[in-house]
């Protein structure tokens, strides 16, 4: 008699280049250095690999592909050479440049605000009752949020 035995499957994860844009106008939603890494945090927690990260600096948003036409070649080139199979942006995008990144990019694009201030708010106003992202604790967030241990 043939032995059943349970085959693992793995599934193909999906992999992520991750932009965001550094801009004065953004205020708030404008990423940085944590923000992506913050970004990297919550891709991998979702069974995703970030493949490439790129950080663009602009006085303010393009408004037709939010990071300049240069970059999204750059990204382009980028996402042929890891074979990324999505884009996720730190910033809110509108619904035509995420159409436009999509037509240029030839990958699924997202958006994740990842902004951790805006999380800390929405908790303090009941706007959210918890938060289940990766939160760098920091003593200032420490002093508002009850952290769970890992």
């Amino acid at each position: 008699m043939e032995e059943n035995k349970l085959k693992t499957v793995e599934q193909p994860r999906d992999r992520v280049v991750l932009v965001g844009l550094s801009s004065p106008v953004l205020k708030a939603d404008s990423a940085d250095e944590e923000s992506m890494d913050e970004l990297a945090a919550l891709v991998e927690t979702a069974g995703a690999v970030s493949v490439a990260t790129v950080l663009q600096n602009l006085p303010s948003p393009n408004p037709r592909s939010f990071i300049g036409e240069g970059k999204v070649a750059e990204i382009k080139e980028l996402i042929g050479s890891t074979e990324a199979t999505m884009a996720i942006f730190d910033n809110d995008l509108s619904p035509s440049q995420m159409r436009v990144l999509t037509e240029d990019l030839g990958v699924q694009v997202n958006f994740v605000s990842t902004e951790a201030a805006n999380r800390v708010e929405y908790l303090e106003t009941g706007k959210v009752d918890i938060i289940l992202a990766n939160f760098t604790v920091t003593p200032e967030r420490a002093e508002k949020v009850d952290f769970a241990l890992p």
